[in-house]
């Protein structure tokens, strides 16, 4: 799929980074939130729906309180974002109602996508907000999030929100212009990289860390994002949100990074599953295994060599490779505890050592999402 302007596309998710909102010494940048607004307004004229993932509550609610810029302990945190969030909230409001848009806050935590049925809930209500013309703002509850359950970067939030609610494109705004070779701060000789066809170990290389404090994710967690949009079939982009107006940029031809969508994207049901971003435990599998998932075979035990986690019946599981690559994701039909004690066994013998009649795979080819092989996506991305 070759890039075209924003305007040719049905459904836009845009991220918006915490670096780009909030200034630390003066808050809030209205001129900057007016022009992207009035950028939403008229995507939305032309009949997109257009969804926001914004940042940007901590850090307005820092400023707010009088925090400075010292580290924070956690309540502090929440009690940022609880302020933020109302700040924010209203800004966004206040800049769409200007250009006749509604706007409605929707606020999640790590596992309201995780989790299934949490999942379809927001994303019925995202789509009854499209159904009634509003636009959308999401942001991570950090009010309640904690280290153990929160996203902790907005990039691959964005790239979740984007899948489930099935957008054709995934806009990230940052404070750097696309990917480049390598990070252009530590290496003046960096080329940049206006298309990637398909994210490979290559591509992942390339990335670097964090450059601003404001900003949790560096280009590895952009990149991490773009797995999780590509491999649903939703295309990328990766921009400078530094500009005033910064979607109308991008169509200007101003830099920026175009990823394109898979040609065999994972649909539906097995949407949710490849954009687990936690696994709950993870299987090691021999080279004939491999093979086997590659041809669109379940994952029976005799294939497993290695079990790790605590994972119970029906969490998502991460299938790797003997080097620790991952090959694949799916639901696993055992314990962690049978899964260990069945690991290596011919699914004849599984009933003598369980004591009961169990499933024959470890993961059922319907609840299991494969990668795609590095020969494969070269191919595809030819």
């Amino acid at each position: 799929m070759a890039r075209q302007p924003l305007s040719a596309y049905r459904r836009i998710t845009v991220k918006v980074g915490s670096a780009l909102l909030v200034d630390p010494e003066r808050g809030l940048r209205r001129d900057w939130l007016a022009s992207l607004c009035a950028d939403v307004a008229g995507l939305s004229a032309a009949g997109a729906d257009i969804c926001v993932v914004s940042s940007g509550a901590i850090a307005l609610g820092r400023k707010l309180l009088g925090l400075g810029r010292r580290a924070l302990k956690l309540e502090e945190s929440q009690a940022a974002a609880a302020v933020g969030q109302i700040a924010l909230a209203g800004a966004w409001s206040e800049e769409l109602d200007r250009l006749g848009l509604v706007s409605g806050q929707v606020l999640v935590t790590l596992g309201d996508t995780e989790e299934r049925r949490r999942y379809l809930n927001a994303r019925a209500t995202i789509s009854t907000l499209f159904k009634l013309r509003a636009v959308p703002v999401i942001n991570e509850n950090d009010t309640v999030a904690t280290t153990e359950i929160r996203y902790g970067d907005n990039d691959r939030l964005a790239a979740r929100v984007a899948t489930m609610i099935q957008s054709d494109l995934l806009v990230l705004l940052s404070d750097i212009d696309g990917l480049y070779t390598a990070p252009p701060a530590r290496d003046p000789a960096a080329r940049f990289v206006p298309e990637v066809d398909a994210i490979t170990p290559e591509i992942e290389a390339m990335a670097g860390e964090a450059a601003s404090e404001l900003s949790r994710g560096g280009m590895r967690t952009k990149l991490d994002a773009g797995k999780i949009a590509t491999r649903a079939g939703t295309a990328m982009i990766i921009a400078s949100g530094t500009r005033l107006s910064p979607l109308a940029a991008i169509d200007r031809g101003e830099p920026s990074t175009f990823f394109a969508p898979s040609q065999t994207p994972v649909r539906g049901y097995k949407t949710w599953i490849a954009g687990q971003l936690e696994p709950a435990g993870w299987l090691v599998i021999d080279d004939g295994a491999i093979g086997a998932l590659r041809s669109g075979k379940s994952l029976l035990p005799a294939g497993v060599r290695a079990v790790e986690g605590g994972f119970a019946r029906g969490d998502t599981v991460a299938v790797l490779a003997p080097d620790r690559s991952e090959i694949a994701r799916g639901l696993v039909a055992y314990d962690a505890a049978d899964a260990v004690r069945i690991a290596g066994l011919k699914s004849a013998d599984i009933a003598r050592v369980l004591g009961y009649e169990a499933r024959a795979a470890m993961i059922h080819r319907d609840d299991l999402v494969v990668t795609p092989a590095p020969s494969a996506r070269k191919e595809a991305s030819g």
